[in-house]
């Protein structure tokens, strides 16, 4: 989370019924250009047990930090092609953005995610806005009410929120960012709530290695989120499925994600 003040706010909107195989990865270039960025990328740690992801898996899937209606008690997430759509008029953050959904794609095996130049077709639709102009933009999104507390309860600096259907696949997301509070500021929302608004959107304070958490700060896609984020949209974590229902098929699953992370990451035996 950003050191300035508390950025995250998650919502999760109920309604009634209304892959991609890269090669070898390494970390973004840009993303060592920032000293901040660059200096966690040096520190990070990388190997975790089998428990220790898990741990984090379970605790972001499930739950909500803050949902507005419906169960939040079954795996959500995306059914089909995900594609993002920048709304807002500085270039650069939308070519810094383009960049950061690259590099998702790229880590994230069964997950199809692009940019589109086209709204009509984006399920993912990212506002840019000044800072100056985030609670005006969160009223135009939920509500003059819901805006309010929103604000009084998370005083959030970026946001991000989904709707899903029935089957709790996710059918829509809104994410929210701010472009004028410096670089750093601007991948650690960026990564945290794309990531989060394609499923995994409870923060958890008891696992310090996820971006998840509202005490540590990224800026870039971490190795612990990889693997949550892997496990996540592995097809046989389906949208739906109990706490029950993942124990059951997550130790297979999560030999092949083990497999799929060491190889994008070129991580040591």
């Amino acid at each position: 989370m950003c050191t300035l003040r508390r950025i995250l706010a998650v919502l999760v909107l109920a309604i009634a019924p209304a892959a991609i195989m890269p090669g070898l990865v390494a970390p973004p270039a840009w993303s060592g250009e920032n000293p901040s960025i660059a200096a966690r990328q040096r520190n990070e740690k990388k190997a975790f047990t089998d428990s220790e992801i898990i741990e984090g898996f379970m605790k972001t899937a499930f739950g909500a930090e803050y949902h507005l209606a419906g169960r939040v008690d079954r795996i959500r997430k995306y059914d089909s092609p995900i594609r993002v759509f920048a709304d807002g008029t500085r270039a650069d953050r939308k070519a810094q953005l383009g960049k950061i959904v690259g590099d998702i794609a790229a880590k994230v095996q069964h997950l199809d995610i692009a940019m589109t130049e086209s709204s009509e077709i984006a399920n993912v639709r990212v506002k840019l806005v000044r800072d100056r102009d985030l609670y005006r933009t969160i009223t135009t999104f939920y509500g003059s009410e819901r805006a309010k507390e929103i604000r009084s309860s998370l005083d959030p600096q970026c946001l991000s929120g989904f709707r899903k259907n029935d089957n709790f696949e996710i059918e829509h997301s809104d994410v929210i960012l701010t472009v004028d509070n410096g670089d750093f500021v601007f991948f650690d929302c960026a990564y945290e709530e794309l990531l989060q608004s394609l499923g995994p959107i409870n923060d958890t304070s008891s696992v310090p290695w996820t971006m998840f958490n509202d005490n540590v700060s990224m800026g870039y896609f971490d190795v612990y989120d990889q693997y949550i984020l892997n496990l996540l949209y592995d097809p046989r974590i389906k949208a739906g499925m109990t706490v029950q229902d993942v124990k059951a098929v997550l130790p297979d699953v999560l030999a092949d994600v083990r497999a799929w992370v060491k190889k994008v990451n070129n991580l040591p035996e």
